[in-house]
């Protein structure tokens, strides 16, 4: 890798051992991937994956005290991604006690580190930090230092920012030096799409599960998707954007994209079209009936498969105002059509604290409490980390969530029906 002679410097030890070791790591890490120099991070905000304060993973804090003593707080302020606790989500005596006395026993220390290294605020823990109520919105071309899967492929895809699939160390050192390695995501060659994907479905397809699809299909490989513009339309608008955030986390759980184009609609796909196509693509077709059977063949890992649901979890990643606004919309109905007064299951919504300050300036936030919904800023996924939680029998329609915990998939019309009747479909 070809250094400028301040990078040089810095690896030389110009600014102390600790900060040689990060540019080391940095260095260490692009060459692993083929890259012949460095780049200047230019996002205004960096972003964290880690959020948590778990017992297992004390060499992070460990490093993170490294670091502090070495002066090296990050060189941009930064957002985190959601907290694992918060007391308004159900939760027995037991869970409590393992959540606070073996698994989160680092959280509000954990919480200081982060201060001290540069959170923008406390109230900043979300995995849609996008968001204009939360405020770290990159530009189109912005070099970022981030990990969060589905802030990454947002930021690429719907904001044409540039970033890499980095891990929680990574993107923190990236922010400390300045700099991260030219490689992948952030050339015009990795942004090429591998795939073409076709879809033909007769109605909008559920956001999650096309990005499941997808995901699952096309892997790390990068989609340009057509057909999807019939549906979301060639303005991104909020309702797009809403769509296309549910839709890339569940790509890049459920796979590995990093980056996809939607044709007529995403920056990129608009400027440059089918010119983004790699001549050797592959092609995916996919209709209703192949959602179907994408759906179809999700594993159910309950210990009981009929199980009546116990907990809802809605909004992984979380939600933006208009879906706030619009599910709230969908319940009154729902409940209003069956004659009932309040939800039959007990359900989470989740977004970020300062979506939910500006949902209380509404009428929807005292709306969603009388029907039973309980708002919070948490992460479903760090909840049901935890082992009593995974004996639970939970829903949601997040393929993200699905993915990596023991919730079950239902789409949002499947979850409406279930949370408003209590009758698990098999």
């Amino acid at each position: 890798m070809i250094l400028t002679p301040e990078q040089q410097a810095l690896l030389d030890g110009a600014k102390g051992e600790t900060m040689a070791k990060v540019v080391k790591t940095l260095v260490m890490y692009g060459e692993a991937f083929g890259a012949q120099r460095m780049v200047p991070v230019t996002g205004k905000y960096g972003h964290t994956v880690i959020s948590f304060g778990l017992k297992a993973i004390k060499p992070v804090y460990e490093l993170y005290d490294q670091l502090l003593a070495a002066g090296l707080v990050s060189g941009q302020q930064f957002t985190a991604d959601p907290k694992p606790l918060d007391p308004k989500v159900p939760s027995t005596l037991l869970e409590d006690l393992v959540f606070k006395k073996i698994m989160y026993t680092d959280q509000k220390p954990y919480e200081a580190q982060l201060r001290k290294l540069g959170i923008t605020s406390d109230d900043d823990y979300t995995c849609t930090c996008y968001l204009d109520q939360v405020g770290n919105k990159p530009q189109p071309g912005d070099v970022l230092s981030w990990a969060e899967s589905s802030a990454v492929v947002y930021a690429n895809s719907v904001l044409g920012a540039r970033c890499n699939r980095n891990s929680g160390i990574i993107e923190l050192m990236g922010s400390i030096a300045g700099f991260v390695p030219e490689f992948g995501l952030l050339t015009d060659e990795g942004r090429k799409a591998d795939w073409i994907v076709e879809v033909r479905c007769d109605k909008r397809p559920e956001a999650q599960l096309l990005g499941s699809a997808i995901g699952m299909k096309v892997m790390e490989g990068v989609p340009y998707v057509k057909g999807l513009d019939r549906f979301l339309g060639s303005d991104l608008d909020e309702k797009a954007c809403a769509y296309l955030k549910d839709f890339g986390a569940a790509a890049a759980s459920n796979g590995a994209v990093g980056l996809y184009h939607i044709e007529n609609l995403t920056p990129e796909a608009k400027a440059q079209g089918e010119a983004l196509i790699r001549e050797d693509a592959q092609t995916y077709v996919i209709d209703d009936a192949e959602l179907a059977r994408v759906q179809r063949e999700y594993p159910v890992v309950w210990k009981n498969p009929d199980a009546q649901p116990q907990l809802c979890f809605i909004g992984c990643p979380h939600l933006t105002m208009s879906q706030l606004i619009d599910w709230s919309d969908r319940i009154e109905a729902a409940l209003r059509a069956k004659g009932l007064s309040e939800l039959t299951v007990p359900t989470v919504f989740t977004a970020s604290t300062p979506v939910l300050r500006e949902l209380e300036k509404t009428i929807y936030a005292s709306k969603l409490r009388s029907y039973g919904v309980i708002l919070s800023y948490i992460c479903p996924l760090m909840y049901m980390n935890n082992p009593l939680c995974k004996k639970k029998a939970v829903i949601t329609c997040s393929n993200k969530l699905r993915t990596y915990t023991s919730a079950r998939y239902y789409t949002e019309a499947e979850s409406l029906d279930i949370i408003t009747t209590k009758e698990a479909r098999t």
